[in-house]
């Protein structure tokens, strides 16, 4: 499983970085070692799980890291959340981090599910 290059999962985890970089930038510079710094963190934290796990030895360390960056999604659609509850962003702004975050979720139970 050392090609992680190839999973979509990796994939649309880069894609969500590149979203979240960009969502970034609409964020009060006041926030930009708070709020804004660990949004990226996070994002950057899924697809960076996936290729570490890709790269272990067996499935339950591979799980094991895909589990991790499942938190990491999750904690990621709640800070999205909080944008929009502290009126730093739109819902709208948003929405399309949110289905990414969704299909990663997804895509991550598929993916554990089949390593059993």
């Amino acid at each position: 499983m050392n090609n992680y290059r190839e999973l979509h999962i990796w994939k649309k985890g880069m894609q969500l970085v590149e979203e979240i970089y960009f969502l970034s930038k609409k964020l009060l510079d006041d926030e930009k070692f708070g709020l804004t710094s660990q949004i990226k963190r996070c994002s950057v934290s899924i697809p960076s799980n996936i290729a570490e796990g890709a790269g272990r030895n067996s499935n339950k360390e591979f799980a094991h890291f895909l589990s991790i960056a499942n938190g990491s999604t999750t904690e990621l659609e709640t800070q999205l959340i909080l944008t929009v509850n502290l009126k730093f962003l739109l819902e709208t702004d948003i929405n399309n981090a949110l289905v990414l975050c969704q299909e990663i979720k997804n895509m991550n139970y598929a993916l554990q599910k089949s390593l059993k």
